[in-house]
């Protein structure tokens, strides 16, 4: 007894077990508009390079910060000659008398059977290793003005990647509110169908009656076919639709996934539009700017390569390239370079660099302008968006009476069944209108919020 009672509890506790991991594997595949974004930003291909731009201009703000330390440089060197590189002998000597003397000592050693050469030999073979160390101490500002400019580099690309992530988003929340669009459309077309399912039943039931003729039944039956093709137009859409958006949050796709349609605030925002410090917010005109403080650095760095240069090199040296044993050796240099006649080429770079100042304000001051009249533009297709819904909105009311109507006149007898389905079919596009409307609205009020940098 107790056994089965052991097992019963096991069987529940394993029913119970499923039935939790059924519900979380249902609840895994429907996903929100927030999901979606979490998932694109950290699988999107886009945002993903994006971020790997941001890590090169890094390092190469790194490399930049190196050309503070000493550069130090080591090298080895060896070699082997046919013939001496160096011969010297007493035939070399220019003065007559020290040549005839040293020629009168070479016989007197050779008579006497000493070993004495006639000439001297240097470089036959050799070998050496040495070092250099360069240490700058004015290099005319292009070092710290180079360092600031790869910071600038860092600073564009983390904007970039911002513009780069915000149209991304907004592309994925076009594709996301056009499924949840069409999935809304399928719902509506789904209770269409049932509408249809239960005039049949009152045709039929007035087709047995004798109260209506086959013509009836058949239109019934026409217009249903009509809609069940649409059905199939609608599964096509949103399933291409869903493949789209799984690619683009970087997720395999399913039949089993669903999106669920946001819910939130429906109402436009107020119009403002800041002309000096709210178009600062955005990444495009950070980036003029940032690129105006880029020409002034590259400015700068040109007048450093007329300006005089100062360094301290020590070079050391070890090996036996003039002599026979190995010897070591070492000095240290102050080095200034004057660049005396840079200023002529220099000058007209200088020209060059605020022509490329000015430009750059010029792109800043119309970007800022520009950005003014495009949240002024979003801003209006929003509204427009909005009356519009608003008008769909009392449609809809309209067409939801007239085919309530049309249905008690037709049952009442009043009127045909034509008329019925014609107020059905206005019932079935108010009903889409409304749909595309309140996702148009949807992404043009969001479009304004993302050009305000606003949730």
């Amino acid at each position: 007894m107790k056994h089965t009672i052991y097992i019963k509890g096991l069987a529940a506790v394993a029913l119970a077990l499923a039935l939790s991991l059924s519900s979380f594997t249902l609840q895994a595949q429907v996903l929100t508009l927030d999901s979606c974004l979490a998932l694109a930003r950290k699988n999107n291909a886009d945002i993903r390079t994006s971020q790997l731009e941001v890590l090169k201009a890094q390092e190469v703000k790194r490399q930049a910060f190196t050309k503070f330390f000493p550069q130090v440089s080591f090298s080895a060197n060896t070699y082997y000659a046919v013939d001496p590189l160096i011969r010297f002998g007493i035939n070399d000597i220019e003065s007559n008398d020290m040549r005839e003397l040293l020629q009168v000592i070479y016989e007197g050693a050779e008579s006497g059977g000493a070993d004495f050469k006639s000439e001297m030999t240097l470089m036959k073979k050799g070998s050496s290793i040495s070092g250099n160390f360069v240490q700058p101490i004015f290099a005319g500002g292009r070092i710290i003005n180079g360092n600031r400019l790869a910071s600038l580099g860092v600073d564009a690309a983390n904007l970039m990647a911002e513009a780069k992530t915000r149209d991304v988003i907004e592309n994925i929340e076009s594709s996301y509110y056009l499924v949840t669009g069409l999935q809304q459309k399928v719902a509506t077309l789904k209770a269409a169908l049932d509408l249809i399912d239960s005039l049949d039943r009152t045709v039929q039931a007035a087709l047995a009656n004798g109260l209506v003729t086959n013509a009836d039944a058949l239109q019934v039956q026409l217009k249903r076919n009509e809609m069940l093709a649409n059905q199939q137009q609608l599964t096509s859409g949103i399933r291409l639709s869903k493949r789209l958006l799984c690619q683009q949050i970087g997720i395999d796709y399913s039949d089993d996934i669903r999106f669920e349609e946001p819910a939130g605030g429906t109402e436009p925002p107020a119009l403002f539009v800041n002309k000096t410090t709210g178009d600062s917010l955005r990444p495009e005109m950070k980036l003029l700017e940032l690129n105006v403080q880029a020409e002034k650095l590259k400015k700068s760095m040109t007048i450093g390569e007329s300006l005089p240069q100062l360094a301290i090199v020590g070079i050391t040296f070890y090996g036996n390239i003039l002599k026979k044993e190995a010897s070591s050796n070492g000095i240290a240099l102050l080095t200034l370079s004057v660049p005396l006649t840079a200023w002529w080429e220099t000058a007209h770079k200088l020209h060059q660099h605020n022509i490329a100042i000015e430009e750059a304000q010029i792109m800043q001051d119309n970007l800022g302008r520009m950005m003014s009249l495009e949240e002024e533009k979003a801003y209006s297709d929003m509204m427009d968006a909005y009356l519009l819904m608003k008008s769909d909105s009392s449609a809809l009311s309209v067409a939801e009476e007239n085919y309530r109507l049309a249905n008690l006149n037709y049952t009442a007898g009043n009127t045909t069944l034509s008329d019925v389905l014609q107020a059905h079919a206005l019932l079935l596009q108010a009903q889409n209108a409304i749909t595309d409307r309140k996702t148009t609205y949807t992404l043009a009020r969001r479009r304004l919020l993302d050009l305000r940098n606003e949730k």
